[in-house]
């Protein structure tokens, strides 16, 4: 008996050359970002929070570390965005996992009014032209889901962090992509889907890309 061969996997960078997967902390998208540049032969630029020698103290004093920590992403993001403006995005695919214009969005949670207003002067004086993408992928689940998924990951430096602080956080991510319309938006309810650990999903996700249309969507599945 002979097996009918599987339909190949259509590669959502022949429609957007430039990608975006962004979301709250423990939507997963870094690891989604890096699965669809494995799978299909894309270049990456991802947030390095790792490179933040800030970063740990901030989750342990919020609000001692807020302002130099935010800085420093700032700064990050804008040499790695001025980078990707001077690339030929039509010979090279590329899948990220920030915006630069969602940066304010940790800002106006953690800075007091005097460092807000610093960090927007600063963020008005050197914010590149940032290339808009081609379609940008929000992944979202509940609150609950997404905390849990960050205690059970087990990141040292995470475990500080304050369960208001993320749920606060996740509120914004939400208000934030509500009013988005910069770029093609697709939301994912991450909720039953779960694309970076599971090839039927990652799959059933990069098919449904192929057959988007108009500027706004939602993509969840059911029980």
């Amino acid at each position: 008996m002979v097996t009918a061969p599987s339909t190949p996997l259509p590669s959502p960078f022949e429609r957007y050359r430039h990608i975006v997967i962004e979301g709250p902390i423990g939507a997963g998208k870094t690891s989604l970002a890096r699965r669809l540049a494995e799978r299909f032969g894309a270049e990456t630029v991802l947030e390095e929070p790792a490179d933040n020698p800030f970063l740990e103290r901030f989750y342990r004093d919020s609000r001692r570390y807020a302002l130099p920590t935010q800085l420093f992403f700032l700064f990050q993001r804008v040499a790695q965005l001025r980078e990707l403006a001077q690339r030929d995005l039509f010979a090279q695919a590329v899948v990220g996992d920030f915006l630069l214009d969602k940066d304010p969005l940790f800002a106006r949670l953690t800075l007091d009014d005097d460092e807000l207003r610093l960090y927007q002067n600063i963020l008005a004086s050197v914010q590149p032209q940032a290339p808009i993408p081609d379609l940008v992928i929000c992944l979202q689940a509940q609150p609950d889901t997404l905390i849990e998924r960050i205690r059970r990951r087990g990141i040292d430096m995470e475990a500080s962090i304050s369960e208001t602080y993320l749920r606060a956080l996740i509120d914004q991510y939400s208000r934030y992509f509500h009013d988005y319309d910069a770029a093609p938006l697709l939301i994912v309810n991450t909720e039953r889907l779960n694309p970076v650990d599971s090839e039927d999903d990652f799959q059933t996700l990069v098919r449904h890309l192929a057959e988007l249309r108009g500027r706004r969507s939602f993509f969840s599945v059911g029980q």
